[in-house]
């Protein structure tokens, strides 16, 4: 699944904003409760391992020049909820990278 963002905010200052605030996203997942692990293998790449509630998904945010693009891996088992998960994506990226 992909979600893009649009942003005016330059990468410089999306990447800083997210560097900054990457240990949030646990707080963004349903009951608060989830383990997050963020890793930079490129300077416009952050990669994401979620655990929570036994489940474990993988995804990467996408630092483009007017969009953040979130790329989530969800299994099989939790297509269902994929709607549930972009709008939830959306809502909380923006926040993600909004000035603090």
């Amino acid at each position: 699944m992909r979600v893009p963002i649009s942003h005016d905010l330059g990468k410089d200052e999306v990447r800083r904003r997210l560097k900054d605030h990457g240990h949030e996203i646990g707080q963004y997942v349903p009951g608060g409760l989830a383990d997050v692990s963020t890793s930079w293998p490129s300077e416009d790449r952050m990669d994401l391992a979620v655990r929570a509630m036994g489940q474990g998904v993988d995804g990467c945010v996408i630092i483009e020049d007017t969009q953040v693009i979130f790329e989530v891996n969800l299994p099989p088992a939790l297509s269902f909820v994929e709607p549930m998960v972009a709008s939830a994506i959306r809502q909380q990226g923006q926040k993600l990278i909004a000035p603090k």
